[in-house]
């Protein structure tokens, strides 16, 4: 794709410092950079209503450059020592020196952005980190009491999530057109897309196979996700009191963790949330049909059935 050998020659320059040790670490994130599917939503997004110009590059930069700086304050906060198989910025360069480069990025975004007069990219974006920290600050209140329902699950997975992609395809519209009604389309399919793709990342934890995500991982964690809200939901108070207990322990066992999700599939849990999954699948989908008939729609379109549909 011409358009990624671009943004990722733009995104270098963005990223560029004439202070050494910033530049050695952004040098060490730009090797270790993933399958890239932000700034790919963002060039599909602009391709599949109107062209891609300058203002979609910067797009696409300015959700790299704030995404990677949550990852890199992320991995101080969680104590992570890996990211992607690698180690991470903490891991090399200690606490300090992440949070200042953190900090870095963050400003070369706004910065990016101000340069060029991109207000309205600036206000996707930071409404989105600001989603983003709401989201997550509310699924720790969250986990403390084990109380989350499925109202309060929807939306801690629409802003942590969901509004990342959202602000993906919504930048890549707003860079290409001017039609309101294109654009509020591209942000639906993005929340919705990042709906379904969470609903699915949290399936992995009820014994999916080879997968990255280990069984029970959510629950080490004390997540509540939406097989075992609904489970909870369906079960007898008495199995409801029981299973909460274990849950809530600080610690579990892999016969605790076998015996939860047991109880999640004989609910109905697992059934429940890949219905809903679908259902946010076909919504996406179908907020593609304002969109006239293209390569990159169509791209748009088998993202989602890549989403439902992946193994990892």
């Amino acid at each position: 794709m011409d358009e990624l050998e671009r943004f990722s020659v733009y995104f270098r320059n963005a990223m560029r410092s004439d202070v050494g040790l910033l530049d050695k670490i952004t040098q060490y994130v730009l090797r270790r950079k993933g399958k890239q599917i932000r700034p790919i939503l963002v060039l599909l997004s602009a391709k599949a209503c109107g062209e891609v110009s300058e203002t979609t590059f910067r797009g696409a930069a300015l959700v790299e450059l704030l995404h990677t700086a949550t990852l890199v304050h992320d991995d101080v906060v969680d104590e992570s020592t890996r990211r992607r198989g690698a180690f991470s910025i903490n891991a090399l360069w200690k606490n300090k020196v992440s949070v200042l480069f953190g900090d870095f990025l963050l400003s070369r975004g706004l910065l990016m952005s101000l340069d060029h007069r991109d207000y309205q990219l600036l206000h996707v974006m930071s409404d989105a980190v600001r989603r983003m920290s709401e989201g997550e600050l509310l699924q720790i209140e969250k986990s403390r009491k084990l109380d989350i329902d499925e109202e309060t699950y929807l939306r801690i997975i629409s802003d942590k999530t969901a509004s990342l992609i959202s602000a993906c395809t919504k930048s890549g519209a707003v860079s290409a057109t001017s039609d309101e009604d294109r654009i509020e389309s591209m942000r639906i399919f993005g929340e919705r897309l990042g709906l379904a793709f969470q609903i699915r990342d949290d399936l992995f934890d009820y014994g999916a196979r080879d997968v990255g995500k280990p069984l029970g991982i959510d629950i080490q964690e004390r997540k509540m996700t939406l097989p075992l809200i609904h489970a909870l939901r369906s079960a007898s108070a008495s199995e409801r009191r029981g299973i909460l207990r274990v849950v809530g322990n600080r610690t579990r066992s892999r016969a605790d963790l076998r015996r939860i999700a047991t109880f999640v599939e004989a609910e109905g849990g697992l059934r429940y949330a890949r219905d809903l999954m679908l259902r946010f699948a076909e919504e996406a989908r179908r907020s593609l049909h304002i969109l006239p008939d293209s390569r990159s729609r169509t791209s748009l379109q088998h993202l989602v059935d890549y989403v439902v549909g992946r193994s990892y």
